[in-house]
């Protein structure tokens, strides 16, 4: 088993910056990918980006030149860099790490962006 656990979300006000952490632990052999999804109120978890082990990264369209994502594989810790947050982009954010075929999900932590 692969626990994750996030932390860094909160209120920002439009055009402000949040750094979004997630640590693995336990049975933490052989992660793959990393990355981080996000669920608005009312609509779908998306995808916002990923980082596979070999270093290849995907973002959302929504997000590309605002967010950055990095990871750390001697800390089994994935990054989530957001900058010029807008409202749209408030959210629970959840890490996922990919272990074999199982993808593994933390609890969330909820990124709102308002005035």
């Amino acid at each position: 088993q692969v626990q994750l656990v996030e932390s860094g979300g909160g209120w920002v006000q439009p055009g402000g910056s949040l750094r979004l952490s997630c640590a693995a632990s336990g049975s933490i052999f052989g992660i793959g990918a990393m990355g981080w999804y996000r669920q608005a109120p009312g609509k779908e978890r998306e995808l916002v980006a990923t980082k596979a082990s070999g270093g290849n990264t995907n973002y959302a369209d929504s997000v590309k030149a605002r967010f950055t994502i990095s990871r750390d594989n001697a800390k089994n810790t994935v990054y989530l860099q957001m900058n010029s947050l807008k409202p749209e982009d408030t959210a629970v954010y959840y890490c996922m790490m990919a272990k074999y075929a199982i993808n593994y999900w933390g609890k969330g932590t909820l990124v709102t962006v308002s005035s």
